[in-house]
């Protein structure tokens, strides 16, 4: 293994599970998130030998993430892609009560994918406006419209009195 090789798998072994669970809330089924992470991270692997030393590796492989799952809902993923094989399901990431999580999951699904990319990144990454724009591909003003937009959304789906303090 050379030293590209391993640089890189090093790197997949450690942000691998951060990306798939940012992948999870972007599009909600563990499966595709896995298919959107393989996906991200062969396209970060082509890249790797203009990339590896950056600093924001992060960032720029969220970002790749982000366009990917964005693309492929432009494409109709599912009219591409058939799973081949039953795989256990996974639980989502561990925050609030469970009944919580899975209220907020199932009205995260219906947010429309551009605006659930601009809430996920902005809520569960913390990213700045701007950098969510970067990675969204898009202006900070488009970001702080999908984002209010996203939020009232998810407003409507999500009742008031539902979680607990």
């Amino acid at each position: 293994m050379n030293d590209r090789e391993q640089g890189f798998t090093e790197y997949f072994a450690s942000r691998s599970g951060a990306m798939r669970g940012t992948a999870y809330l972007l599009c909600g089924d563990w499966h595709r998130a896995e298919d959107l992470v393989q996906s991200a991270f062969v396209k970060l692997y082509r890249a790797w030998h203009r990339v590896a030393a950056h600093e924001t590796l992060d960032a720029y492989t969220r970002q790749i993430l982000v366009r990917t799952y964005l693309d492929e809902n432009r494409r109709g993923f599912f009219h591409r892609e058939k799973p081949s094989a039953e795989q256990r399901e996974r639980t989502a990431p561990p925050t609030g009560s469970s009944e919580d999580r899975m209220v907020l999951l199932h009205a995260l699904a219906k947010v429309p994918p551009r605006q659930r990319a601009a809430l996920v990144l902005r809520f569960w990454e913390d990213m700045s406006v701007d950098d969510t724009a970067r990675a969204m591909g898009c202006s900070a003003g488009t970001v702080k419209s999908q984002t209010a937009r996203g939020l009232d959304a998810l407003r409507e789906h999500v009742p008031t009195t539902t979680f607990t303090n």
